[in-house]
């Protein structure tokens, strides 16, 4: 049965491109990812990769500011009743931290991006895009400086856990993180 093989656009390979760096970057970090790995995964050839995205620097901020795009936009969905007080609106953001524990790759790109930003050219936007992220919590839900630390601060708690694999759909379950958990889940607290 012979068919016809539509060629992919330059703007879906490109997609396809970060999409493979996304996982592999949050699979191995920044120094450990190697190009030849994501074009593997990509199924293109690495100097393909790299006429996309020019270096593996660049392809990392790529990636970097795909998952934080991925997150505000999970932010942004939230639906939260135009009458909520800060407190219910945060719970109702902290609901996207559910995409998160799935999406696995999210908070450990996040992670890697923070890890490698002793590097001043990854440094900068990563503290530029992780800075719009916690405005942006305070923007959708009115939540003043103190409720938007305690939300961070839980959800970063449940991006180290998840990339520790104590968190999320593949977790493994231990005594310690079952408890802070189940803590979060009846406290009901912001970004659980």
């Amino acid at each position: 049965m012979g068919g016809t093989r539509t060629r992919m656009t330059a703007s879906e390979r490109s997609a396809q491109v970060l999409e493979a760096a996304v996982h592999a970057f949050a699979e191995s970090g920044y120094a450990a990812t190697k190009t030849d790995e994501i074009a593997r995964l990509a199924g293109v050839s690495q100097p393909y990769v790299i006429r996309l995205f020019g270096t593996k620097q660049q392809l990392f901020l790529a990636a970097l500011h795909e998952v934080c795009g991925r997150i505000e936009a999970v932010f942004r969905g939230a639906e939260i009743a135009p009458d909520a007080d800060a407190a219910e609106a945060l719970r109702t953001l902290g609901q996207g931290f559910d995409v998160f524990l799935a999406e696995r790759e999210l908070p450990l790109m996040l992670l890697h991006g923070a890890a490698a930003s002793a590097d001043p050219a990854i440094g900068d936007p990563m503290r530029e895009r992780f800075g719009r992220i916690y405005r942006l919590i305070g923007e959708l839900t009115g939540a003043d400086t103190l409720e938007s630390r305690r939300f961070v601060a839980t959800g970063m708690l449940l991006t180290i856990m998840t990339a520790m694999q104590v968190a999320g759909s593949e977790a493994i379950p231990l005594p310690w993180a079952t408890e802070i958990l189940d803590d979060l889940r009846s406290s009901a607290a912001p970004g659980c």
